[in-house]
């Protein structure tokens, strides 16, 4: 079956559930979706401040650490399942390993009547390319892409996607791996971080110069789940789930210092084998979607407007 053949499921009165409600892109996502289904989401919720939060939208939660695969006090007649949460150990392989990788299968199988499931993954898991802005296409090889304090990710990250291509296939069950690149919104992202140092007037840190990403807004991620949800397929279907257009750090923070009215300093500290680029090509995603609807300066715009209503200049 063809991307073109397949239908996106109209997400009214399902069951869903979502892993890590309470983290960045996935509070967004059981936001967009409680008003007219009934969501559950799990996670550890280390800070109860944080599972109160999620209710506080109407999403019904369970505390569970993927790494254990006790689900025993979980329903198993969810309608679709959102894998959004990630470990992301600095360090410790065997915990990534054994939540990204082993986690997503035990989840999956929990899950196995679903009609559908899609498994966030990242534009981290192909090998680094000499080529900064070199677009990374789904065929692309595959690698570590050596992350400063992320080093087991892309690892973990391949090992999850080999799980969830399993399952697909051993379970009949739909699924969608879609591989994120540079989210960002009202609750943080990459950008975000980049812009609190500009305001603070602080440097800008990063790994090479240019590095570039593929930025994509909270409102085009809630906007493109349903479609991308519809290209779940047996085998699975892998797309990579980023912006339209390629933008540098150093792009970004010379606009976030111009909306301020101020210089920005980027300062390069490369890190030896890791990926000097993360752009991801959207030929494939925009199929399944069409286009972005919120381009990166008028996205970057909203997010500086948010944190720094006073300070960011008009016209």
């Amino acid at each position: 079956m063809t991307l073109d053949q397949r239908s996106a499921p109209d997400l009214c009165d399902e069951k869903i559930l979502i892993t890590g409600p309470a983290g960045r892109i996935a509070f967004g996502v059981a936001r967009s979706l409680v008003g007219d289904n009934e969501v559950w989401g799990v996670a550890r919720f280390g800070e109860p401040a944080s599972r109160e939060e999620v209710e506080s939208l109407g999403v019904t939660t369970r505390s569970i650490d993927l790494a254990d695969g006790n689900f025993s006090g979980l329903p198993t007649d969810f309608t679709y399942l959102l894998h959004i949460a990630a470990d992301f150990s600095a360090d410790d392989y065997e915990r990534a390993i054994r939540v990204n990788a082993e986690g997503t299968g035990l989840l999956l199988e929990h899950c196995r009547s679903a009609k559908a499931a899609l498994v966030m993954s990242t534009v981290t898991v192909y090998k680094p390319h000499r080529d900064p802005w070199h677009p990374f296409r789904e065929d692309d090889p595959l690698g570590d892409q050596m992350l400063p304090q992320q080093l087991p990710y892309s690892i973990s990250k391949i090992g999850e996607e080999a799980v969830a291509r399993y399952c697909a296939r051993s379970f009949g069950l739909p699924t969608t791996i879609a591989r994120m690149g540079a989210a960002y919104g009202d609750r943080g992202g990459l950008p975000v971080w980049h812009l609190h140092a500009i305001a603070a007037g602080d440097p800008v840190v990063t790994r090479w110069d240019p590095i570039p990403y593929s930025p994509i807004h909270d409102d085009d991620i809630a906007a493109q789940l349903v479609p991308l949800l519809g290209a779940a397929s047996v085998p699975a279907t892998i797309v990579n789930w980023c912006g339209d257009e390629a933008v540098s750090v150093q792009q970004w923070s010379d606009y976030f210092a111009d909306l301020f009215g101020v210089g920005a300093k980027v300062v390069v500290e490369p890190v030896p084998g890791a990926s000097v680029g993360s752009v991801g090509d959207p030929t494939k995603r925009m199929s399944i979607t069409g286009p972005c609807r919120v381009g990166w300066r008028e996205g970057m715009r909203r997010v500086a407007a948010h944190f720094y209503p006073d300070r960011v200049r008009t016209g």
